[in-house]
């Protein structure tokens, strides 16, 4: 049986995950990186992304991680995240309108479009789709 850390995920409105786990997967700035117990501690940037984490029962479970920090000690995974959802939580209809939304911003062309915004409301709402 693998040793267990624990594993915080917050956002600015709530604490979404608070519990043992026995690994965490999570979206790196520079790249996905993996947290065993006993893992060197380092503090990193986080991307729009899937936060994956085995759960003490060895259920793998999902969270869409809408960037953030992440603090890796050796016995505890923090996620302060700008926003963060559960795989069952993310509305299929509201991500599907928020990338049509977005894909119709990006092909109009206007000047006073935010591209840069635009881009990432795009991404997050890929990712939520391909959670779920």
């Amino acid at each position: 049986m693998a040793e267990k850390l624990f594993l915080e995920v917050v956002t600015p409105q709530k604490a979404i995950v608070s519990e043992e786990v026995e690994i965490v997967v999570a979206p790196g700035s520079e790249g996905e990186f993996g947290v065993l117990k006993g893992h060197t501690t380092f503090l990193t940037s986080l991307k729009i992304g899937t936060l994956r984490y085995k759960d003490t029962k060895g259920k793998e479970r999902f969270l869409f991680i809408n960037g953030g920090f992440a603090e890796v000690l050796p016995n505890k995974v923090t996620i302060l995240a700008e926003s963060a959802e559960r795989r069952q939580n993310i509305d299929v209809e509201r991500a599907k309108m928020a990338k049509d939304r977005a894909e119709k911003r990006l092909s109009e062309k206007r000047e006073d479009t935010d591209i840069v915004r635009a881009e990432a409301a795009l991404r997050r709402a890929v990712h939520r789709l391909k959670i779920k």
